[in-house]
């Protein structure tokens, strides 16, 4: 995902993003902990792409 799509979004539709981010990385998780998932990379992804999330969230509450 990027910033630049990240930028265009209202402040709900962020917040929608980041709970589905979450939920994703709580499925990855699980699947680590059960040794069921097998590219372990997907982690990192989306790892990052809550981290951009927030990002983009609090330069725009800081306007």
């Amino acid at each position: 995902m990027k910033p630049s799509e990240l930028r265009g979004k209202q402040p709900a539709e962020l917040e929608k993003e980041l709970e589905s981010l979450l939920r994703a990385q709580f499925g990855l998780r699980m699947q680590v902990a059960t040794q069921q998932l097998a590219n372990t990379s997907q982690l990192k992804k989306v790892r990052r792409d809550i981290a951009r999330v927030r990002t983009i969230m609090k330069e725009k509450a800081s306007r």
